[in-house]
């Protein structure tokens, strides 16, 4: 590791063993406290030791997420960064939307990798500041806005269609305008909008949609969770893949 990049100094590294160290400890803390709370409230302990099992099992596709997330973000911010803060609080969603917007009003792009520091410490606070609302208003607006949202959701079986639909709407919306962009070219520096881009996204969608469908075929419950990052991860394979075996002439192909 080359400390002499700031991105991966000894402050920075220092910074995220000591969050690691207290997300750790502080995981451990509950789990010590409920178990012996289960213990006194008479729960077997062949029914904790099932629960201790499932929770580490249903960690695991949020976990590839994360990594998949790191690796996204690795190339622009380096790696110590993305660890931080996905260590904490995060997703692939919001962190690429927050430090892609915050880099792109500087005339950056996340393409290609941050040496200033002041771009750099920017995309740091806009990651940041916007992960702590939630964790500001939530406490006191959840509770409130949960109920209206249910009341008007369960009035009839209707609405909590329309509810479901409005949901992912809101959620391929936001898809949809970084698949628009990176289609067309328009970030800053014009230079993504080519074979691979497009090649990779036709790659991930038919790896989800043949994962999905192989879930409900199959019934494949547990699977679910693990399809989107494994389609992100095969996307990946195909990037690298088609790097490797096509001519540079195609790979680097751009229309913007």
């Amino acid at each position: 590791m080359d400390f002499s990049d700031f991105k991966t100094s000894p402050v920075m590294l220092a910074i995220a063993l000591g969050i690691v160290a207290f997300v750790t400890a502080q995981s451990l803390f509950f789990i010590v406290k409920s178990w012996k709370h289960a213990k006194e409230l008479g729960i077997e302990k062949e029914t904790l030791k099932n629960t201790v099992v499932s929770s580490i099992l249903f960690t695991v596709a949020p976990a590839i997420s994360i990594l998949a997330t790191v690796i996204v973000l690795a190339n622009a911010l380096g790696t110590i960064l993305p660890w931080i803060r996905l260590t904490v609080i995060g997703n692939l969603a919001y962190e690429t939307t927050a430090a892609q917007t915050a880099v792109e009003a500087m005339g950056g792009t996340l393409g290609s990798e941050i040496t200033d520091p002041k771009q750099f410490a920017t995309v740091t606070w806009a990651m940041t500041i916007g992960s702590i609302a939630p964790l500001i208003f939530l406490p006191f607006v959840c509770k409130k806005l949960q109920n209206k949202i249910g009341e008007a959701v369960n009035k009839s079986e209707g609405a909590k269609k329309l509810g479901d639909a409005l949901s992912a709407a809101a959620f391929i919306g936001i898809i949809s305008a970084f698949i628009a962009r990176a289609i067309a070219g328009t970030s800053s520096d014009g230079n993504n909008a080519g074979f691979m881009s497009v090649s990779v996204l036709i790659v991930a969608v038919i790896a989800m949609v043949i994962l999905e469908s192989i879930c409900k075929k199959f019934k494949l419950d547990k699977l679910q969770p693990f399809t989107m990052p494994l389609s992100m991860f095969i996307g990946m394979g195909a990037a690298m893949l088609f790097e490797a075996v096509l001519p540079a002439e195609i790979t680097s192909f751009m229309w913007r």
